[in-house]
């Protein structure tokens, strides 16, 4: 039996899909993480070369996932994990989980300004990033290890302690019909 219908596009491992949904939450930070060094490539890239379609690209690539993954990632924790850690987390695991809920609103917030700078490369309204839109992208993209790291390492392990099997399974299958894939 194949579960490539489940697997996230990109991952090849058929381990990671809606049936494991804390090793995809995990492939997620991976692909933040490739998306981030994407955009970072994409700023070094037009320091020494003129806008071009492959920038473009490069930054609607970037635009599309933080602008349609991430935020179901983040409503995934939201949704799924938080609250269970907020009423039933030791005191270290609820401090964790506001800190990252805070983190949350912040990164949306910080997503907002990059995507403004991004838009208009890929738009074609400009041809260079200017000091200003590269600071906004190091504040969007400034808390990112230190956010997956506390989810990793803390968060996610105190998460799976305390779900049931059918538990996160339920979890997994509100997390396909959030985005509309087919069991």
């Amino acid at each position: 039996m194949t579960r490539s219908t489940t697997a996230l596009p990109g991952f090849g491992a058929p381990a990671v899909g809606f049936d494991t949904p804390f090793e995809m939450l995990e492939a997620c930070h991976e692909r933040v993480q490739r998306t981030l060094a994407l955009l970072e490539k994409l700023c070094r890239y037009l320091d020494d070369h003129a806008c071009d379609d492959s920038a473009r690209q490069a930054a609607r690539d970037v635009l599309r996932y933080f602008d349609l993954a991430a935020p179901l990632h983040h409503e995934d924790e939201e949704l799924h994990i938080f609250p269970l850690l907020l009423v039933q987390g030791t005191p270290e695991v609820v401090q964790r989980v506001r800190q990252l809920q805070h983190d949350h609103e912040r990164m949306a917030a910080h997503w907002q300004d990059a995507r403004l700078c991004l838009l208009a490369l890929a738009d074609g309204q400009s041809h260079a990033f200017t000091a200003q839109d590269e600071a906004a992208f190091a504040r969007f993209a400034g808390g990112y290890a230190a956010h997956i790291a506390s989810e990793e390492e803390v968060v996610y392990p105190a998460a799976r302690a305390l779900l049931s099997e059918p538990a996160v399974q339920q979890m997994g299958q509100k997390m396909r019909q959030r985005r509309g894939a087919v069991a």
